[in-house]
């Protein structure tokens, strides 16, 4: 478990998908149902069972989440990063992602791949990621394919 200590506390984990789900569900719901206007059987998709998931919490508010999934043993892919609209900015987002990075390089993944809103590249830019190729639309969404590439070890 991960501890920041940005203006708000919060704090990031694994979660436990059968008992964590109600609470990630409730995230993804306001910010890509609600907000962005995503259809509940595109961002349900039936993969989250077998996803690793990670949940940050404020006290005990859930507060942001996000997926991966193994693609297989070498890559993998970050998805559904989302931060309830008044936690943003301060961080959170990005702490997701560094959690999900370093996790990701425990499990010896060499490439780490996402699908990125058009809207976030420059967040995930100071990360490390890459864009490549074009924007394309998914769900309704301007996105484009990028990249992390984790170093050799």
């Amino acid at each position: 478990m991960i501890v920041d200590s940005s203006p708000i506390h919060f704090s990031i984990r694994v979660a436990d998908f059968g008992l964590d789900f109600s609470d990630i569900a409730a995230i993804r719901i306001s910010v890509f149902q609600d907000e962005q206007g995503v259809d509940p059987a595109l961002e349900f998709d039936g993969l989250d069972e077998a996803a690793t998931h990670f949940l940050t919490y404020e006290g005990n508010r859930p507060i942001g989440t996000a997926r991966v999934r193994f693609l297989d043993s070498r890559t993998a892919k970050l998805e559904r990063v989302a931060v309830l609209a008044d936690r943003r900015k301060y961080g959170i987002g990005r702490k997701i992602v560094e959690t999900a990075l370093e996790f990701l390089a425990n499990k010896n993944i060499s490439d780490l791949r996402i699908h990125a809103q058009i809207s976030v590249v420059a967040f995930y830019q100071k990360l490390g990621f890459v864009t490549e190729g074009e924007p394309f639309d998914e769900a309704g969404i301007p996105h484009i394919k990028m990249s992390y590439k984790f170093p050799s070890s």
